[in-house]
């Protein structure tokens, strides 16, 4: 894996990577706002197909815009190339968000947030199988338990207590939080060698010209367009594309582990924005006992490993034999 001496840096990680998860948690409230601008009915699948795919689509052509300024590489498209960014784009923006969207339908947001949350397990569990450096320890595993406890509560409510599961609904969502969790193991990958800007702008670009079609195609329409709706729009075009472009340089430069375990913080995020700008309750003690566990998961995750200090050996003295290293020959001095 590559490092970067300012990406890589857990200080700037953890302020990045809060950072897209506070764009991501205000698209809650900006598509719940969308949906009312745009006259979409809740059950109108379709038409939510559209709305996310204008999103995904224009933030892709603007990221793609910006890499042809700046002159970046892989701009030029190969038969290899145009095929693993239409794997990613498939995978991490159509399938996943109609997975999502028609999970979503058949379930209620509550649990929709909690069981989404899943995806940072299944990430987690996904990277101890395909790197080397990225192995699972009981530090991952509690902070993963916390973070998920810090999800539920603060999505608690009577809803939460009802287990019934259905295929369409909870079932969907959870195959959503699988298929997001591979695409990004995927989108790493590619990130190893393609630009990050050039990856992140083809994916949105394919996926969301994909969720258009689809949604136009099963009868799906978008209208409503005025200067508050369309600000809005553009809103969510910037926030998509500033937030996957960052989040596909931390990947790039670090662990999936390290990095995937701050999605918890975006139900966190969503609820207190969705309570500023939806007049939603805010000053709750579950908001705050939920921030303080998702912290306390993410900092397990991302602590780094402590290390044992090792004496080093003097130089043996003329005529004496050097004294032995009490480590043996290969074994790492980290725990």
């Amino acid at each position: 894996m590559n490092s970067h001496p300012f990406f890589s840096n857990r200080k700037v990680v953890f302020l990045l990577a809060a950072f897209c998860c506070l764009l991501w948690g205000s698209a809650y409230p900006a598509i719940k706002n969308g949906y009312l601008l745009f006259a979409i009915a809740p059950t109108d699948i379709p038409s939510k197909m559209v709305f996310a795919g204008y999103r995904f689509l224009f933030a892709g052509l603007l990221l793609l815009l910006m890499a042809v300024v700046t002159k970046r590489k892989g701009l030029r498209l190969t038969r290899k190339s145009l095929a693993e960014y239409t794997v990613l784009g498939l995978t991490q923006t159509s399938i996943m968000y109609i997975f999502f969207y028609v999970g979503l339908a058949y379930t209620t947001g509550v649990k929709s947030s909690i069981m989404n949350a899943t995806g940072t397990f299944f990430s987690v569990i996904l990277a101890h199988y395909i790197y080397q450096n990225d192995r699972l320890s009981l530090n991952k595993v509690l902070g993963c338990l916390i973070g998920f406890v810090g999800v539920m509560v603060v999505n608690f409510n009577r809803s939460l207590l009802d287990f019934h599961f259905t295929l369409l609904g909870e079932g969907f969502v959870v195959i959503a939080a699988f298929v997001q969790s591979a695409a990004t193991i995927y989108g790493k990958n590619l990130s190893q060698k393609v630009d990050s800007v050039v990856l992140t702008g083809y994916q949105l670009a394919i996926g969301g010209a994909t969720l258009v079609l689809l949604g136009y195609g099963t009868g799906g329409v978008l209208t409503g367009f005025t200067w508050t709706s369309s600000a809005l729009m553009l809103y969510m075009v910037l926030l998509s594309s500033a937030a996957f472009a960052l989040w596909t340089i931390l990947l790039k430069y670090n662990s999936v582990g390290m990095v995937t375990v701050f999605n918890f913080l975006i139900p966190v995020f969503g609820a207190g924005l969705s309570a500023i700008f939806l007049g939603e309750a805010i000053l709750e003690w579950k908001n705050v006992l939920a921030l303080l566990l998702v912290c306390s998961g993410i900092w397990l995750v991302t602590k780094a490993p402590r290390r044992i200090a090792v004496p080093v050996m003097p130089e043996a003295l003329p005529g004496k034999p050097a004294q032995s290293s009490p480590v043996c020959p290969g074994n790492s001095t980290s725990v």
